[in-house]
């Protein structure tokens, strides 16, 4: 069975039980900021698993698209090394919120793997948690698996119930005990069952993961039967692949083949000088090239876009590790975007966004290499420089602050270069590196709101968010107090503090609009809160500063937005809807959201597009917009089902993750589901302007708008600066553009008469410089200054000198303030011996400067005029050394 065929059976067999299929998510997780990547299929039903959400299904079934690739969850050095590590891979999952249980569960595992994947059933071995005889006697009594093959897991991590064989989502919450499913590739492979010291080696794969939840773990570590126990499964498709097309590693698979094929292809085409058969097809670095790929186009086509800090960073680090291996094998030329193309005839058939961006995601990852191309040889070069000397003196500990020079100066991550180290058995000083990034830590922390909901754990109740109606709220209860990312029971005046309210007005970031700020207050303290984010779906973080008095778990507080904060956001957010109808307008209905972020000052606004908007498309979008804010229609919200939201027309953003029950928000003719904060009506946006347009990647635009005061303070501040320029040229302001055409006409008359000029002087010096050449071995070499030349008119005496003295080697010089410009030419009977490329970067290099050319004619600059006269007076000799 092909690959697809394997991902096709699986999902129509789950949906024959009375599964729900369900599309992958991203594998951008939608709200979840203790993500990096969508790493396993529950993500996108965490909420559901933790009571948070519900749907309108209890079954669900999913191929899910993941990437393991940052974070706790990083397989990255493993990629390409081993059979079966991948940066990205798909999970096959079906799930069971609170109705079949562990013996419903196991059963259709059994059925699907015996009946419809055919696997003999004297090949598949099951682990259970040592204390689950439950699961135990299923396998056992129901399915008929011998006790040889059933293996009891107990407590292998180091406490009770750390153990392979029981999953917890943290230290408290849902967890229970898990079965997992093994195939016996046979004694011709190395390796023993589960449970054994053996247990690594590749004879016994595991295949599939059943996990049933059914217990809440409390910060007592006691364990409290769920009253609805769930089911969470998960099949790596590469996996089960490899296993049913008799190959013992992931990259055998159909999946791979030609993706393989195309990487070989791609390098070889970049390597100048190939051997023949080009480069080996079985190197691991095609294979860490090929599963690369996949990771990236995947990122891409889900809203990334390479950058230095959080997920961007990360997509970065991957195209540049796939690039480097490319290197490896000799490409030397950029490479990896090419393969874009194939895997989406590969994959695109499943994941059809594949298909559709992927011209844009070639252009992204197009512009991304040929960047670290500009950089790369000399990169490598450094890195293979220090690694030679290192290994003369056999030393074994790569210099860190070596490391964060090719980090920072050459673009190469630290994980790349201990990926080269690695390969010549020398590890990096982290912690030497660590120490060297300095300043730049605080900048490659940009995603910290991410981070800092990363690291919070938190149990207790959700928080009800008022702020739709409310900016004040008279009696928040504290459920819970961190400092320094720990749970503490209090903080106190001075502290900076996470703080989590039973109920708050204020909104956390999401959807884009930045988080509520404003205050908290009781009797004895007061908290400046600056903003507001999610620790979870439904509970709110307010970071604040504790100014006054302390703050204890279980205190009561006003609290209280910034009210006029709140308002330039809304004005802004709610614009932003606006826009993006406008946009679809005037540009067509292929526009469609890629990000936004919406503050107090202004809304940006990212979106799918291949030009440039000209300025009429501008003025069109703002008049479009400003006419909506004109007729002052109110705005509504309404909650209702998600398929009845479909019905009403509303536009779903990509990338967003939607429940059973949705906010659909109309705003003047726009319908849109969203759950952030808006105008009452579209008059209070008060007046919208677009201040700046451009690109950020390929195929993606970005505008950035103020709305309100703010457009006003810009309007105003336009007019200051034309009226300063009318009042500069004694113009009205209105003649401004007339009075600059009129100068810049002007300009261009003197230009052309001082190019006259100028040229006129050189040919009267040229004729003076004929002269000054002297003889070298029949050869005339010419060294000299022109008095207030420009490069134009260097060039132009070159010429005419080389007509006269018409075998010579000459260099002429001006200086302009502290500026040196050099030219230097050679005639064509002597450009065998003497370069003029090689002449000027002589001369320049004695003048602070560098450049180069033809072989018959080529310019320099220079910072050191006053090194000039030593330089030139040099000329004559080394010229006589090449002749």
């Amino acid at each position: 069975m092909k690959a697809s065929e394997i991902r096709s059976t699986f999902l129509k067999f789950f949906e024959s039980k009375g599964h729900q299929i369900v599309a992958s998510s991203p594998v951008i997780p939608g709200d979840d900021p203790t993500l990096l990547f969508t790493n396993a299929g529950m993500n996108q039903f965490k909420d559901v698993f933790l009571g948070f959400d519900k749907r309108p299904y209890s079954r669900a079934t999913t191929s899910q698209k993941c990437i393991r690739a940052g974070g706790k969850h990083n397989d990255l050095d493993n990629v390409g090394y081993t059979a079966r590590h991948h940066t990205f891979f798909e999970m096959l999952g079906n799930f069971s919120f609170g109705d079949y249980f562990k013996k419903d569960a196991i059963a259709y595992a059994w059925e699907l793997l015996t009946v419809h994947f055919k696997l003999p059933a004297d090949k598949l071995w099951a682990t259970v948690y040592a204390e689950d005889d439950e699961a135990y006697g299923i396998w056992l009594n129901d399915i008929g698996l011998p006790p040889e093959r059933i293996v009891r897991i107990g407590d292998n991590k180091g406490g009770r119930y750390m153990s392979d064989n029981f999953w917890m989502m943290g230290d408290t919450g849902p967890c229970g005990p898990c079965s997992e499913i093994f195939f016996d590739h046979g004694p011709e492979v190395a390796g023993g069952p589960p449970g054994s010291p053996d247990e690594d080696g590749d004879r016994y794969i595991e295949i599939w993961n059943n996990v049933f939840m059914q217990f809440n773990r409390t910060e007592d570590g006691v364990m409290h039967p769920l009253p609805k126990p769930s089911v969470d499964t998960g099949m790596g498709l590469e996996r089960v692949t490899a296993v049913l097309q008799h190959v013992h590693s992931n990259y055998e698979i159909d999946l791979f083949v030609k993706l393989l094929a195309a990487a070989k292809n791609a390098v070889d085409q970049a390597t100048p000088q190939r051997t023949e058969g080009g480069c080996d097809a079985t190197s691991p670095s095609l294979k860490v090239i090929a599963d690369h790929i996949r990771a990236c186009a995947f990122t891409v086509a889900d809203g990334v876009i390479p950058g230095n800090a959080g997920r961007g960073f990360v997509l970065r680090r991957i195209a540049r590790r796939a690039i480097r291996h490319g290197y490896k094998l000799g490409a030397r030329a950029p490479f990896f975007h090419t393969l874009v193309h194939p895997l989406a005839v590969e994959m695109g058939e499943a994941y059809p966004e594949l298909r559709a961006q992927a011209d844009r995601i070639f252009g992204v990852l197009k512009q991304e290499e040929e960047r670290f191309f500009q950089t790369i040889d000399r990169g490598m070069e450094i890195l293979d420089g220090a690694l030679a000397s290192l290994a003369e003196g056999q030393g074994t500990v790569f210099d860190g602050e070596t490391a964060f020079k090719l980090h920072d100066t050459y673009g190469f991550p630290v994980d790349l270069t201990a990926d080269v180290c690695r390969e010549r058995g020398v590890t990096v000083d982290s912690a030497g590196f660590e120490a060297a990034m300095g300043r730049q830590r605080e900048q490659a922390r940009a995603a910290g709101k991410f981070k800092m909901a990363q690291g919070l754990e938190y149990a207790g109740q959700a928080t009800r968010f008022q702020g739709y109606e409310h900016l004040a709220v008279e009696a928040a209860r504290v459920t819970a107090v961190y400092v320094d990312g720990s749970p503490v029971d209090s903080a106190k005046a001075g502290d900076d503090a996470v703080i989590v309210l039973d109920q708050t007005p204020f909104y956390a970031e999401s959807g884009g609009q930045v988080g509520d700020a404003g205050e908290l207050r009781n009797a004895t303290t007061k908290v400046e809160v600056s903003d507001t984010f999610k620790i979870q779906a439904d509970v709110f973080g307010h970071h604040g500063h504790i100014a006054e008095g302390e703050v204890k778990v279980g205190d009561v507080f006003a609290a209280k937005v910034d009210g006029e904060r709140r308002a330039r956001t809304v004005r802004n957010h709610s614009a932003t809807h606006l826009m993006h109808k406008a946009l679809r307008e005037v540009l067509g209905t292929h526009v469609q959201q890629k990000g936004s972020l919406v503050t107090p000052e202004r809304t940006r606004f990212d979106f799918a597009h291949t030009a440039a908007l000209s300025d009429d498309e501008i003025r069109r979008v703002e008049a479009i917009v400003n006419a909506e804010v004109l007729a002052n229609a109110g705005a509504k919200a309404e909650v209702m089902g998600i398929e009845d939201a479909q019905k009403t027309g509303a536009m779903m953003l990509f990338g967003e993750k939607y429940g059973e029950t949705v906010r659909v928000l109309t705003i003047g003719s726009t319908r849109e589901l969203c759950g952030g904060t808006h105008v009452k009506a579209t008059g209070d946006i008060g007046l919208f302007k677009i201040v700046a347009e451009g690109g950020v990647a390929a195929g993606i635009r970005r505008i950035e708008a103020v709305t309100g005061d703010n457009a006003l303070a810009y309007l105003q501040g336009l007019e200051h600066t034309v009226n300063g320029v009318a009042g500069a040229l004694k113009a009205a302001p209105a003649e401004v553009p007339a009075r600059i055409a009129s100068l810049q006409e002007q300009l261009r008359t003197l230009e052309k008469e001082l190019a006259a000029v100028k040229g006129k002087l050189a040919s009267s010096q040229g004729d003076a410089l004929v002269a000054q050449a002297v003889d070298i071995k029949g050869l005339k070499v010419l060294a000299a200054t022109l008095e207030g030349a420009d490069a134009a008119t260097l060039r132009t005496t070159m010429d005419q000198l080389k007509n006269k003295l018409k075998s010579a080697a000459i260099v002429l010089a001006a200086v302009d303030g502290g500026k040196v410009q050099l030219a230097a030419g050679v005639t064509a009977d002597v450009v065998g011996k003497v370069k003029a490329g090689e002449l000027v970067n002589f001369v320049a290099q004695q003048v602070g400067g560098k450049g180069g050319g033809k072989p018959d004619m080529a310019m320099a600059g220079g910072t050191e005029p006053a090194r000039l006269p030593q330089a030139l007076a040099g000329v004559s000799a080394w010229v006589g050394e090449r002749l």
